[in-house]
């Protein structure tokens, strides 16, 4: 890649950045980036294809790298012996949630255009892919406390539901807002307490 082609798709991705964060993705206008980067539409198609793939190249490391901790996260859970997981789980929660906060205070922008500007992307779903995650860990949970002599009631799916996009929206509301780091760790270890003792509560432990 030369300087002069680098130098031209920094542009593009500043100004889509701009566009994207200004308007979301659906009202957002590729005329609009193209000509504040002084270029052609055929121009731009030698970069990209869509309105969509250049919202893929901004926001696609981001939520891969999210969806893929936390994800890993709970199949690290899952890999415990069961005694183990019952000891560490806010532990485990935690230090996960800790990762992603990082990381997302390290790309600010990339979150904002996932968490506020995806709608009519892939992106949107976000959140509803990190709940299926963790509603599925829930149950993988509930099967080890059984196994192991303390079964827990089943539990509503609507307000399993709740509890758990609630608490992921909680969570990114720091991100959104852009609160202080040191501030956002320390609620996120509140956080953490709050529903480990909350969901220990709701399944009978």
């Amino acid at each position: 890649m030369t300087t002069e082609h680098a130098t031209t798709l920094e542009r593009i991705h500043q100004a889509a950045k701009e566009e994207f964060l200004n308007k979301g993705f659906q009202a957002a206008s590729l005329r609009n980036i193209v000509k504040s980067v002084g270029m052609t539409t055929g121009a731009f198609y030698g970069y990209y294809k869509s309105k969509e793939e250049l919202f893929e190249a901004l926001a696609g490391d981001a939520y891969r790298f999210i969806i893929n901790r936390y994800q890993d996260a709970h199949r690290e859970f899952a890999g415990l012996p069961k005694k183990r997981q019952m000891e560490v789980m806010g532990e485990f929660s935690g230090s996960c949630l800790f990762d992603i906060l990082h990381y997302a205070y390290e790309h600010l922008d990339e979150l904002k255009l996932i968490l506020c500007c995806a709608e009519g992307t892939r992106f949107a779903r976000l959140i509803d892919e990190m709940a299926e995650t963790e509603a599925e860990s829930t149950h993988a949970y509930q099967r080890v406390l059984e196994e192991l002599g303390r079964p827990s009631p089943r539990i509503d799916s609507t307000l399993e539901h709740i509890l758990i996009t609630g608490m992921l929206h909680t969570f990114f509301e720091l991100v959104i807002h852009e609160m202080p780091l040191a501030d956002a760790e320390n609620y996120v270890e509140e956080m953490r307490a709050f529903y480990t003792a909350g969901w220990m509560k709701i399944m009978g432990q």
